[in-house]
């Protein structure tokens, strides 16, 4: 007995241990390739940046991004900000909420779903004056970016004339760790993403909390 064949009289042949062809094959080998094609260009992209000698930026972008370990750029910015007016006072509740939230849904969801492992570094020759401590944790998001980014965007809703200088500043972050070599431009994309995300929601929490020494009672008159 011979194998059916399709309509063009080719013989159909399929590996019997490997699974059935189903509906959602084509769509799956797109989406790989798609994948597969955005990796390349990850790398290239970082590949890129590693091979480009810039030695006046080296020091200053290496210490940025030391800096900004643990969101200590953002909370000083907070903590000056807590002491203005209570517009300002606003914003930083704000910021700093949505640097929480950021935070959390990095290290707990993202990093754990995702288990992107760290850039190659040696391997890209990224030039040891660059060089921070590698972290441990997955690559993929950037939690620098995305707490960075995230407080920028907090603040900004807040305190609409800090958004430029902190978003120049969040960009800055981001762009330091696929600088030191410790992330992909992929991960500081993703960390953005992250980051606006996470901060939709804090602005309109605070912009609904009572302003000290102001009543949220029906005026009297």
């Amino acid at each position: 007995m011979t194998e059916p064949t399709h309509a063009d009289g080719a013989t159909r042949t399929r590996d019997p241990l490997g699974p059935p062809p189903g509906p959602w094959s084509a769509p799956r080998r797109a989406l790989a390739s798609v994948l597969g094609d955005l990796r390349a260009v990850d790398g290239a992209l970082y590949a890129a940046v590693a091979a480009t000698s810039t030695p006046a930026l080296d020091r200053a972008l290496r210490r940025l991004s030391h800096a900004a370990d643990h969101s200590k750029i953002s909370l000083g910015i907070a903590a000056a900000l807590a002491l203005g007016g209570a517009r300002a006072r606003r914003a930083a509740l704000a910021g700093v909420g949505a640097l929480a939230v950021a935070s959390a849904s990095t290290n707990l969801l993202g990093k754990r779903l995702v288990h992107r492992a760290r850039p190659d570094r040696e391997a890209a020759r990224v030039t040891v004056d660059r060089y921070v401590p590698m972290p441990e944790s997955a690559s993929f998001p950037s939690g620098h970016t995305a707490a960075a980014v995230a407080f920028a965007t907090a603040v900004g809703v807040v305190l609409p004339e800090a958004a430029v200088p902190l978003g120049v500043l969040a960009c800055a972050v981001g762009y330091s760790r696929v600088h030191t070599g410790v992330h992909y431009p992929g991960d500081v994309a993703a960390g953005a993403v992250l980051g606006v995300a996470s901060a939709a929601a804090a602005p309109a929490g605070a912009a609904s909390a009572p302003v000290p020494g102001r009543t949220t009672g029906p005026r009297r008159t």
